[in-house]
């Protein structure tokens, strides 16, 4: 992207997040089979449909959203990716409600909990991270999304630090591949172009091409040639490919309601997506009522504005 990029398209793409996100936090945990049809999922669930996440405001977003805005905010105030500073936000939300909902913190993944853990007591974010085979969920990926709107280096840059920023609570290759080639569908998605997923994967096979371990985990376990598919659950590969799967819908509403509706990690499935679509169909394209409904407007809004103040400054 260029200097004046579409306002529409990085404003879409972080509401996108945070709408799909709220959207999606009433219906986490529950097998697809015990949802609202498809048509009936809102933020405010059918009367009778028993929320989850009590606890939660009305809404609000989880930790995804709380996480992302805690990338946001690191990389607009210290113009990098600095994750010490990164991982100093990382564990303010989870003790204190930074950029929280009305401070209220209700869910956080087990990897993510264990990396801040450690942060807490001085362990470096170079080796917070989870590095087992076992530890790939999706907790990395869920909040990337503002990396992918604020970066202007090369895609090789906007890669490496992708990863890095996984790192800090998912340190496998295996997570930290699957947020790059998020992040370079994120940036397809910005530029225009049709093919998004195809050009993102090509780009990141010859990004690789000299990596053998980077280019092991996309070929044999990301695997992004596969058909869109995905479970909704909250395994990091099954998560990017269930995102794909949604994406395919063809507006806004529809795809965050096709990503609900696969169960599961459903405020992550619906985060992840919605900052995709929300990118393709512009601000514009969520919703009126769901934008309306969103908690915390207050709290995302001054940082939208800087996001699109970088993008719209002169170089």
């Amino acid at each position: 992207m260029e200097p004046g990029a579409n306002r529409s398209a990085l404003a879409g793409g972080l509401y996108g997040l945070l709408v799909g996100d709220a959207v999606g936090v009433p219906y986490e945990f529950r097998i697809s089979a015990d949802l609202p049809k498809p048509e009936q999922i809102e933020i405010t669930p059918p009367r009778g449909f028993r929320r989850s996440h009590p606890r939660a405001p009305t809404g609000a977003w989880s930790d995804d959203g709380a996480q992302a805005l805690c990338l946001l905010a690191s990389l607009l105030q210290c113009d990098a990716l600095d994750i010490a500073d990164f991982s100093r936000r990382l564990v303010d939300w989870f003790d204190s409600g930074y950029m929280a909902v009305d401070g209220v913190v209700f869910d956080v993944g087990n990897q993510t909990s264990a990396a801040l853990s450690d942060l807490r007591k001085g362990v470096s974010p170079e080796k917070s991270g989870l590095r087992g085979a076992e530890h790939n969920g999706n907790g990395s990926l869920m909040r990337v999304l503002p990396l992918a709107l604020w970066h202007k280096g090369s895609d090789a840059d906007l890669i490496r630090d992708a990863g890095r920023q996984s790192a800090v609570t998912h340190a496998h290759l295996r997570s930290q591949v699957s947020c790059a080639l998020y992040c370079l569908w994120v940036r397809a998605e910005l530029n225009g172009l049709s093919d998004s997923w195809g050009h993102a994967t090509q780009t990141l096979r010859g990004l690789c091409a000299n990596e053998v371990l980077w280019s092991e985990e996309l070929e044999h376990h990301v695997c992004p040639d596969a058909s869109p598919h995905g479970s909704g659950s909250g395994y990091v590969v099954d998560c990017l490919h269930s995102a794909r799967l949604a994406a395919q819908e063809p507006t806004y509403e529809r795809a965050i309601r096709r990503a609900v509706s696969l169960g599961n990690d459903t405020d992550t499935t619906a985060a992840v997506v919605g900052g995709i679509v929300g990118i393709r169909h512009g601000l514009e394209g969520i919703p009126r009522r769901w934008l309306s409904a969103l908690s915390g407007r207050d709290v995302a809004e001054p940082l939208v504005q800087r996001l699109l103040a970088r993008w719209n400054a002169t170089t």
